[in-house]
């Protein structure tokens, strides 16, 4: 089987992600690395027309959308499994997931990570408006994500699936914040991070382990 080649920039989650999964997979993969705006180039949008990481390669198969890029990587390197086979586990895999895309990342990744991370980055000031505003569904995603693994190690099952391969990393930058990290604090989810931040695949996709490769 080729090599898998994922093209991102280093500390994006949704990027993570797809690395994790490779990781823990133990598929062979290159990470062609990108800098900061590289994702607007027009090589880049030549790989994804809407300017978005990651992307995928897989010989003469290109694909994007990081969702599509874990069931892709599912289903072509099947163990460990990291997909539920019964429905009802599958459809929670699949829930959480959307989670992360539409309301923990829209909603409060895109305000408050942006704004404490992203910005003094390109020398700008947060603005504290935009994150006071955030902070209901904050704590709304906090409380519910909290709630959905209870007493559990792992969000689906005794093993990590797809759906803990989105939420450590995105989670992960968002305790990186003094928000994210007041919000999470004593709840299971800070535990939970622990976990994941002790694996292997999550030590070998931190933003300082790619950009040092």
């Amino acid at each position: 089987m080729q090599d898998f080649v994922v093209h991102g920039i280093p500390g994006s989650p949704f990027v993570r992600a797809v690395l994790l999964t490779l990781e823990e997979k133990g598929a062979p993969y290159r990470f062609a690395r990108m800098a900061m705006g590289e994702h607007k180039a027009p090589a880049h949008l030549a790989r994804h027309p809407w300017g978005r990481i990651p992307v995928l390669d897989h010989g003469d198969f290109r694909l994007y959308e990081t969702q599509a890029i874990l069931r892709y990587l599912e289903a072509v390197l099947p163990e460990p499994r990291m997909r539920p086979a019964e429905s009802r586990g599958a459809a929670r895999v699949d829930q959480l997931m959307n989670i992360v895309d539409w309301y923990l990342f829209q909603q409060v990744l895109a305000r408050i990570v942006f704004q404490r991370v992203l910005v003094p980055m390109r020398g700008g000031t947060p603005d504290e408006a935009v994150i006071t505003a955030a902070m209901p569904d904050a704590r709304l995603c906090i409380v519910t994500l909290a709630d959905m693994l209870g007493t559990k190690t792992w969000f689906v099952g005794d093993t990590p699936t797809l759906a803990d391969m989105m939420l450590g990393p995105t989670l992960a930058v968002l305790a990186a914040t003094p928000e994210g990290a007041e919000l999470m604090a004593g709840t299971v989810l800070a535990g939970y991070l622990d976990r994941m931040n002790a694996r292997a695949s999550m030590q070998h996709t931190t933003r300082e382990y790619l950009l040092a490769a």
